[in-house]
């Protein structure tokens, strides 16, 4: 049996795949064969990274789209064609941003929303688009990319975290419902990752060293995560070699928290 990955063939989409995490799985999945569908919220971001698969001699397309927007997501993806592979990758806060970070007590309920627009609603928009093209086909793979900010119950963070973790439960309960069908669907649990947005110029401040100090010390593997770090899973899962892997999450987290 050989265990090389070869996707040739194959049509993928990964979402929010404009820069850092998705941008990476969208390179390695076409390095692997895929004709990938770059979508990103910001047309130039998706068309960039398009141009970065053509010269490197791979296939690629850009479908941009607004995850939070059904009808947008619906029609992206109808033009693009059949789904083989869905990466639901695009996450965090959308184009608002992060509120400040706050026990949830003290949250405001106007900030809520924007969570659960990109990172569960998002996921359940593209997911409905292009699970039904793979049933009659009898194969595809759906991988979300969640956080590990819902697996440990990160503080501060409720929101998000409660929207991460409910694309899990999203993704196990279509699991249940597709997999007669030759289709799997997963989740990736990412710790913290070097992205454009966390890698940000910080003030060197006392307090702000300690801080990250403090961070790294919870990580077994003493660093951040950087996004070729998920690649190699992302890309395993979206390949036949993971065709009686389904309903689960894996943590990609420098062992932030362990599995049994």
């Amino acid at each position: 049996m050989s265990f090389s990955i070869d996707l040739e063939g194959r049509r993928s989409i990964v979402t929010g795949a404009g820069q850092g995490v998705g941008r990476a799985i969208a390179l390695t999945l076409a390095e692997a064969g895929a004709h990938v569908g770059v979508n990103d919220i910001v047309p130039a971001m998706a068309d960039g990274v398009v141009e970065e698969i053509s010269a490197a001699g791979g296939q690629a397309s850009a479908v941009p789209f607004d995850v939070t927007d059904f009808a947008q997501v619906e029609a992206g993806i109808g033009r693009f064609g059949d789904v083989d592979i869905l990466v639901n990758n695009a996450g965090n806060a959308g184009a608002e941003g992060f509120a400040e970070r706050c026990d949830f007590s003290d949250s405001n309920p106007a900030d809520w929303s924007r969570y659960f627009a990109v990172n569960l609603f998002g996921t359940m928009h593209c997911t409905r688009a292009a699970v039904p093209s793979m049933i009659p086909r009898g194969w595809g793979r759906v991988i979300t990319i969640v956080s590990d900010a819902s697996r440990y119950g990160d503080a501060k963070v409720a929101p998000y975290a409660a929207a991460k973790a409910g694309a899990a439960g999203l993704c196990r309960s279509v699991a249940r419902e597709v997999g007669r069908y030759g289709i799997t669907v997963n989740c990736v649990s990412l710790g913290t990752m070097v992205t454009p947005t966390t890698a940000k110029p910080k003030p060197e401040t006392p307090e702000a060293i300690e801080r990250e100090r403090r961070t790294l010390s919870r990580y077994v593997i003493r660093r951040r995560g950087v996004p070729e770090d998920a690649v190699g899973l992302v890309t395993f899962l979206a390949s036949p070699l993971a065709s009686w892997i389904t309903g689960q999450t894996y943590a990609i987290n420098g062992g932030y928290t362990f599995s049994l």
